[in-house]
């Protein structure tokens, strides 16, 4: 299962960014207790500030998938289409960041196996 250190999720996101996609200054690193103390990480960010709390993370944690985590809201969320333009921009973003993570994390199982079978050879 591949390990994302905090160090290494900051280094993909601002991959992301340079790569000139837009990306929210609320996104953030975030500590998460990884087995055995392990330097962990997840994504989190507050859609248009503060609404919805959201999470990009390995699903099972550890994966190298990823998905997306939507906090349960107290009240209902009423917008105009205005606004409803911005969150749809801001999902946008969220979609794209977890197809890129979920990119990297392939890519770097990838070439973990092959330099492992190198070693085997």
């Amino acid at each position: 299962m591949p390990f994302h250190s905090q160090e290494m999720l900051e280094l993909w996101l601002d991959e992301f960014a340079d790569l000139g996609y837009s990306i929210s200054q609320r996104v953030k690193v975030v500590p998460q207790d990884g087995t055995d103390g392990l330097d962990t990480g997840l994504i989190a960010l507050n859609l248009l500030d503060s609404l919805t709390l959201t999470y990009i993370q390995p699903e099972p944690l550890g994966s190298i998938h990823w998905g997306i985590t939507f906090e349960a809201r107290e009240e209902d969320l009423k917008m105009g289409a205005g606004r409803t333009l911005e969150l749809a921009t801001e999902l946008a973003m969220v979609s794209a960041l977890c197809t890129f993570l979920q990119t990297k994390s392939q890519a770097a199982v990838a070439a973990e196996l092959e330099y492992e079978s190198r070693l085997d050879a």
